[in-house]
């Protein structure tokens, strides 16, 4: 069996919308010291509908970190910021066919930058949030990301 899927092969050697973006609405940027790993996400709003009309994204990191950022730009592209919310890391690594378990941190990271690029736009937009945005999501008992 191989360690990873063609999935996360794929995103990790074709990265889509990997880049910087000027002109972004929100720009989240996160990271964890246990393995080095760190990702900025940048998003463009639509400040009528509120829907996510382009990501991108810069990792430093290994081919997970990668691949996760890859498919989590994938998923909430076209989508209504509240949607973007509700990514999980657990979809992400659903999307990538898997992720062996000392990789699952990547996916971690990959739903924080989304959830600190929208924080970001929100904190430049005045609009108004809740402890959603800062709060654990409850992935810790997982991956250990939070200690």
């Amino acid at each position: 069996m191989a360690l990873y899927s063609k999935e996360v092969m794929d995103h990790f050697q074709n990265p889509r919308n990997v880049g910087k973006m000027d002109d972004a609405d929100g720009v989240g940027e996160v990271g964890n010291a246990k393995c080095g790993d760190i990702m900025r996400m940048y998003i463009k709003v639509d400040p009528d509908t509120q829907v996510i009309t382009d990501v991108k994204f810069n990792t430093f990191g290994c081919g997970s970190a990668i691949a996760t950022s890859s498919m989590a730009t994938e998923m909430i592209k076209g989508k209504k910021v509240s949607e973007a919310l509700e990514l999980s890391n657990r979809a992400v690594v659903e999307a990538l066919g898997g992720l062996p378990a000392q990789k699952i941190h990547c996916s971690v990271l990959a739903e924080e930058a989304v959830r600190a690029a929208v924080k970001d736009y929100y904190d430049r937009s005045g609009i108004a949030y809740g402890d959603e945005l800062t709060a654990c999501q409850g992935h810790c008992d997982t991956c250990g990301h939070c200690e």
